[in-house]
Formats: structure tokens, sequence, C-alpha cells
């Protein structure tokens, strides 16, 4: 099976001279990390065994969250927090697009564009709660960018997990939802719509013509809300491509399989391998842009409120268990082995030093 650190390796010049007007620094980034990730770039642990004296090296991980050869763990982590704020109700998930003709604006504007997105979508579905009698105002909800569709193109979208009820502020009380329906879709891409396009008019950019009038919104339900979890975990924080879906590479191009998101069937698309890496690096975010969001009583800073939730709805969860470094058996003898220490190289990368 070829990796994508082995591609970028035989094909990183020619992507380089072919995209280079439109490669930003974000990019060139996680193409060298992706490329250092596992070996001596990245660093070297040394260890050594008390018992029979073998010395064993082992290189770093890259921890680049574009990386699909590292942070298992980490995204493990993060559903393992999320599974521990799940409530007894029903779940829905709700999910924002952009247009297709505002696509071009965003590539070019992305840390306003997802920024913006999740203020709208955030802004639309708390206006719809308060609005509804059944649901209190105060809701809690977890967001997450996808920028990708599943043929990996460049497709900017929101996906929503919304439990089921709210805390009414007025009367002081707990209000659950009744039923499998949530919003009305339609409804919230209108008010969608007009937000996102409100935003853009005050931050003077300019609104193109041929804007559809109508914008898509889904409102799904999704029972406990662990699947929709588990599902949103997928591309957290090990890139947008699973190795294993990449089937074939005859040295100029490459054949990968996807989940065709109508028909559910799988289905190849080959192209060159230039391209196709072009296809994964486009969806590397801004730094320092956050791609997980927690809003209302499952935000971080809103402990507390969840806490009384879980025991006003008889929630009763184990507590975390917190990550132990990973222990180094001997491959002579089976014992644990020691830690020496620890090496560190630079690469330097358009005067960039990435340590």
């Amino acid at each position: 099976m070829i990796t994508l650190a082995q591609l970028m390796r035989q094909h990183q010049r020619e992507l380089k001279a072919r995209y280079q007007s439109i490669m930003q620094r974000q990019h060139r980034v996680a193409m060298q990390a992706i490329m250092d990730c596992h070996t001596p770039a990245c660093g070297t642990l040394e260890y050594k065994c008390e018992s029979c004296l073998k010395r064993q090296s082992y290189y770093r991980s890259c921890g680049h969250r574009s990386c699909p050869s590292c942070q298992h763990s980490v995204n493990n982590e993060w559903l393992d927090r999320q599974r521990h704020k799940l409530l007894p109700l029903e779940y829905y998930m709700v999910t924002f697009t952009l247009p297709y003709e505002l696509r071009s604006f965003v590539w070019h504007h992305q840390k306003w564009a997802y920024q913006t997105l999740f203020d709208c979508a955030v802004a639309t579905l708390t206006e719809f709660a308060k609005k509804d009698k059944k649901m209190g105002d105060d809701i809690g909800m977890t967001g997450v960018l996808h920028t990708h569709s599943r043929e990996l193109t460049f497709h900017p979208h929101g996906h929503f997990i919304v439990p089921g009820g709210g805390l009414n502020k007025k009367l002081k009380f707990w209000q659950k939802k009744p039923g499998k329906y949530l919003f009305n879709g339609k409804a919230l891409a209108k008010m969608f719509r007009g937000k996102f396009l409100a935003a853009m008019k005050m931050n003077g950019f300019y609104v193109p013509d041929k804007n559809p009038t109508k914008w898509i919104a889904q409102c799904q339900h999704v029972g406990s809300g662990e699947p929709a979890l588990v599902y949103l975990a997928r591309y957290l924080y090990r890139g947008v491509v699973n190795e294993k879906n990449i089937i074939n590479y005859d040295g100029d191009k490459v054949t990968f399989r996807y989940q065709d998101s109508d028909s559910k069937q799988w289905k190849t698309k080959t192209e060159s391998a230039v391209n196709f890496l072009w296809r994964i690096l486009q969806h590397v975010l801004p730094k320092g842009f956050r791609r997980v969001r927690d809003f209302g009583f499952l935000h971080g800073n809103a402990k507390k409120v969840l806490k009384r939730l879980q025991m006003v709805l008889h929630v009763n969860l184990p507590a975390l268990i917190s990550a132990t470094p990973t222990e180094v058996s001997c491959p002579c003898c089976g014992r644990k082995m020691m830690f020496i220490w620890f090496k560190r190289y630079q690469t330097k990368l358009a005067g960039i030093t990435m340590r």
C-alpha cells in the first residue's frame, strides 16, 4: 500500500511547480510535516533495556492535524470527551452548506468565511430555539467544519450536533423537545443565507449576481448522538483521506475509492498523482483555526451547567481515563525499556524553521 508521505516525496517538485500560484504557507507546512512524519526529521527517541542492555530507536510523529499517519490518540480522546457530554435525549445533525457560487470567494478568504459560517449557523439555530415554545432558549451544540465532499473536492460546510432540549431561562427549568423533528431545513437555510450575505456586505465583500436564492440546510434525526459523533471524528485530527482508500499507484496515476453520498455505493477515481495530492492539500485549514467547537451548555465554560443537567436527567457517567505514556517493551526480553534521550532535527522550508 502506498502512503501519502511516499507520494509527496516522489512528486513534491512537480506539485509545487504546478500549484505554486495558489499554494499557501499552510499547504507547504502540512506537506513537509507529512513527509517528515516518523522519520529522523521529527526527532529520534532512544530507549535502553536495563536487563539485556538492548538499545532501540524510534522516530516521532509529526503531530500535524492533516497527517493521516498520526494523532490517533488525540482523535480518540476527543470522542471520549464528547461521549461524556451526551444526554439521554434525541439528537439531530444540522448541516449548513455554502453554495457553489461562493466557493471561489471562500477559498480566497478562508479564515473569515469559515468563522462567519460558524457564527451565522450558531445564530440561526439559537434564534430558532428561542422561537420554539417546545424547546428551551438556551441550547447546546457541537459544530465541526468540513471543507470536502466524499470525492475530496472543495465543498465547505458545517455539521452541528444538537441535543433535543434546552434550558428555559425565563422559567428556569429544562425543556425536552418531543418527537423526532427539530427544525425545518428550508427555513434554516433561508435565515442562514440572509445572515451570511449580510455579513459579506457589512465587511465590504462583493456578493455575486448569480448567487442562488435557495441554499441547502439539512436537519436529520440521529438518535442517541453517538453515531453522529463517531462520523464527525473520522476527519478531525487525521486528515481527509484514509490511506487504505488509496488502492492503486502505477508511478504516475493514483486510484482511490470513495463512498457515493447518494447511492452509498463505493466508487473509484483515477487521476495523476499531482492532482490527487492537491485534492488532499487544498483542505488544510489556516494556521490556528479550530475545526471543532462547542457552544451553549456544551461549551467548556459551562461545565457546571452541564453537570446540573446530567443530575436532573439522571446521567451517571464514569470518570474520564487520563492518557498514560506508552510503555516500550524490549524486542529481545520483553521487559520495559528506559527512555535515554531525544534528539531533534531542523528542517528549513521556504524560510520557515520547523522544530
